[in-house]
């Protein structure tokens, strides 16, 4: 009975975000709750009362921690964009060549989107983020730069500006998989899979598309 309690609070979102703050963090516990309303729910749903109702906090106590709830989505996808970048470089190895460097990150851009789709859409569509805020604007950065550095450029820095055609292969890379995803999120891809063999998937379908694109 009482290990079967313990498996369930450690797979309940508002048990481990209250658990977290009666720990003293109420900032972890209000982000965790935020993440299960935001998939749970979706943007519209995620308010700063609706958060710290979900993590049994008083509705005044998170505000000074975030300000409000733009801090709050802000903070959040902070912590999305960190996930992120460790997702695009989870199967890429510095030994791969260009060609498979992009697809493994290509295929880590899409596994995150269909994984965490709330949190993404809230990354790429979220109106309310601060980027102004250093949390935020850091781990975006780095997702970037990741994307950047695979598909054979960088930030421009130290008064060196990126090439244009260095900005093109970003561009496209970025395009095709960020496309892909939000194809996937949004069900537009359902009708294109139900016409192939039985077993494909969107996965198997964006390895198709990234090889062609890249290995040819």
């Amino acid at each position: 009975m009482t290990s079967t309690r313990r498996k369930s609070a450690g797979r309940d979102p508002k048990a481990a975000a209250a658990a977290a703050y009666h720990h003293g963090s109420l900032h972890q516990a209000m982000l965790q709750a935020a993440e299960h309303i935001l998939e749970r729910d979706g943007i519209a749903g995620l308010t700063l009362r609706a958060a710290a109702r979900e993590a049994g906090v008083s509705h005044a106590a998170p505000k000074n921690h975030f300000g409000d709830v733009r801090g709050l989505v802000s903070e959040l996808a902070a912590v999305g964009f960190v996930r992120f970048a460790a997702a695009l470089r989870e199967h890429v190895s510095d030994g791969n060549p260009p060609g498979a460097r992009l697809n493994a990150i290509g295929r880590g851009y899409v596994s995150f989107a269909r994984r965490n789709p709330g949190l993404f859409l809230l990354m790429f569509r979220g109106e309310r983020l601060d980027f102004g805020r250093p949390a935020l604007r850091d781990a975006a950065n780095a997702a970037f730069a990741v994307l950047a550095g695979a598909a054979g450029g960088q930030r421009g820095g130290h008064g060196t500006p990126m090439t244009l055609p260095q900005a093109a292969r970003i561009t496209a890379a970025w395009s095709l998989v960020h496309g892909f995803a939000m194809l996937m999120l949004d069900g537009r891809l359902r009708p294109l899979i139900a016409c192939m063999e039985r077993g494909t998937d969107e996965m198997a379908l964006l390895t198709a598309v990234l090889e062609r694109r890249w290995d040819r």
